[in-house]
């Protein structure tokens, strides 16, 4: 099956148009077989409508959806040639439905669309000139895993933004990025090091009686059993 639904890149209307009947082809009963990622795409035109399902529907590993399915599909490909207001209502769009996730396939990326890809909740991104089948194929089948794909450059880029991010705007309101305030987080490696309620006090500068409420308090929101299993969550979601 092809996607029957792509952005139109006319500034003036800035709607979704309909790909001609012949993009279309009829499902098979009982849908992808196992193991096949349903992927809707959306193309900002006709002619980047069709050379992504040229390079997609012969895939054995991806079902491309038809528009009234697209809701249902696993992956949403976005493929435009530069990130613009009606591309940024389409991926505000798409991250309402929190059944797919959304990979980003792009002729230029400007710097500065990398916070606008952030708070759209883009899982992934592909330059257009990099697109072969085996890395659309790549792209797609890590998003369904829970993945995210960045070029090179710009993985730099974003860590570069989350640390930022975090020396000056976190770090001195004492909050992190993770589900741990700093305090919090501080306290929890102290216990992975070891560290009796009395020490962490100590070297915190805390009262004993707000260590164990901190920890306490930890345990509650996490729903963590004891000091422990809060070592071993933080350890496994790197928040210590």
């Amino acid at each position: 099956m092809t996607i029957t639904e792509t952005t139109t890149s006319t500034a003036a209307r800035g709607q979704y148009r309909r790909p001609d009947a012949a993009d279309r082809r009829t499902p098979g009963a009982g849908g992808a077989p196992g193991g096949r990622v349903s992927v809707a795409v959306y193309a900002e035109d006709l002619i980047l409508q069709t050379g992504m399902i040229h390079q997609l529907r012969v895939r054995p590993e991806i079902e491309l959806l038809p528009e009234a399915e697209a809701d249902r599909a696993q992956v949403s490909l976005v493929v435009v040639d530069t990130v613009g207001e009606h591309t940024v209502q389409l991926l505000h769009r798409l991250q309402r439905n929190t059944s797919t996730r959304t990979g980003l396939v792009v002729g230029y990326f400007e710097s500065g669309a990398l916070q606008t890809m952030i708070e759209c909740g883009v899982a992934a991104v592909l330059r257009r000139g990099e697109a072969d089948q085996d890395r659309l194929v790549h792209l797609v089948r890590a998003m369904a895993n829970g993945e995210g794909v960045l070029p090179g450059d710009l993985l730099g880029k974003l860590l570069d933004h989350v640390s930022s991010l975090q020396r000056t705007v976190l770090d001195p309101r004492g909050l992190t990025l993770s589900t741990l305030t700093a305090r919090e987080a501080e306290m929890i490696r102290l216990v992975s090091e070891g560290c009796d309620t009395a020490e962490i006090a100590r070297k915190t500068s805390y009262s004993e009686r707000t260590v164990k409420n901190v920890l306490h308090e930890v345990a509650t929101r996490l729903e963590l059993r004891n000091r422990a299993h809060a070592v071993g969550y933080a350890m496994r979601h790197g928040l210590i």
